[in-house]
């Protein structure tokens, strides 16, 4: 059996990736795979590579370290991989004990928790006011930023989104019943100042029913179909180069979000709760929260004194 010739640009291995890429549930995800099976077929192609092994998925793992890129970002990259060759084997294009030598490519161990990006409070008014004008697009931009920072939306989330999805309920305004990612099903209440910057939006654009972002041309024309996550990416990217913010990607803002409600006084349940997070521990990992165990909580009950 040497299918690996052909690897990775025959139409077997290609339908392969799209089996991979299919097998998780979440739209994050599959872009990940997604992206992570790309980037592994053109690293092979970029030189002459023995055929596909462990220890070419090790030199690829090396070769990602290199990179500096984050253990979380890379162990996802294995994972695919690891899949690929499972599913290759499976179906005839790979040996057993080569698939089998692949999954025990060990991923990249975390030092610590990756808090990633985030802004301060001062350094997220500057970027919420960051579009500037009065044009459609600038107005867009402003509403998006601000479900962005005021809501922890995540991209898809928010290109997702349509006018009557927000809705009053108990005397405010929050977006119900909003799926998020392993079907977590939260409500997410929507602050005063988001619904007043999106309300702003809607009526310069004229939108009353369908998606909330869309594109806007050249001419100042809003266009009909939602905008795209790649476009909500290069627009947070944007505004945050020009302020010298650094590589902010729209998953800081959400982020920000949550650790500014937890400045602020926000519980750790309620936190969890408009993000959505299946765990509370991802939502630690999120706000940078760690026991302390010197001046614990539970020192200062005095039940049985």
């Amino acid at each position: 059996m040497n299918a690996a010739i052909s690897f990775p640009d025959a139409p077997p291995w290609q339908a392969l990736r799209k089996v991979v890429v299919d097998s998780v549930s979440s739209v994050h995800s599959r872009r990940s795979h997604g992206f992570a099976l790309d980037d592994f077929f053109a690293w092979y192609r970029s030189e002459s590579r023995p055929p596909f092994s462990k220890a070419v998925v090790q030199e690829y793992s090396v070769q990602l370290e290199a990179q500096k890129l984050s253990p979380s970002t890379i162990n996802v990259r294995l994972a695919a991989i690891r899949k690929l060759a499972s599913q290759a084997a499976d179906n005839g294009l790979l040996a057993p004990e080569l698939a089998a030598g692949i999954a025990k490519v060990k991923g990249v161990k975390r030092r610590g928790v990756r808090l990633g990006n985030s802004l301060e409070e001062a350094q997220a008014r500057e970027l919420l006011c960051a579009p500037a004008g009065a044009g459609l697009k600038a107005t867009r931009d402003r509403a998006m930023l601000g479900l962005l920072l005021g809501c922890a939306l995540r991209r898809s989330e928010l290109v997702a989104l349509e006018v009557d999805r927000i809705e009053l309920r108990a005397g405010r305004w929050v977006i119900p019943d909003l799926i998020g990612m392993g079907n977590h099903v939260r409500t997410v209440p929507v602050p005063a100042w988001v619904k007043k910057v999106m309300d702003t939006w809607l009526a310069a654009a004229a939108i009353q029913t369908g998606p909330v972002f869309r594109p806007v041309n050249k001419g100042d024309v809003v266009g009909g179909m939602p905008l795209t996550e790649n476009a909500v990416w290069w627009i947070v990217r944007q505004y945050a180069g020009a302020l010298d913010l650094g590589t902010l990607a729209p998953h800081d803002l959400r982020r920000t979000c949550a650790r500014l409600c937890s400045e602020s006084g926000g519980a750790l349940e309620q936190i969890q709760l408009l993000l959505g997070h299946g765990s509370i521990q991802t939502t630690m990992d999120y706000l940078g929260t760690k026991q302390n165990l010197l001046e614990a909580v539970n020192d200062r009950l005095e039940i049985g004194e």
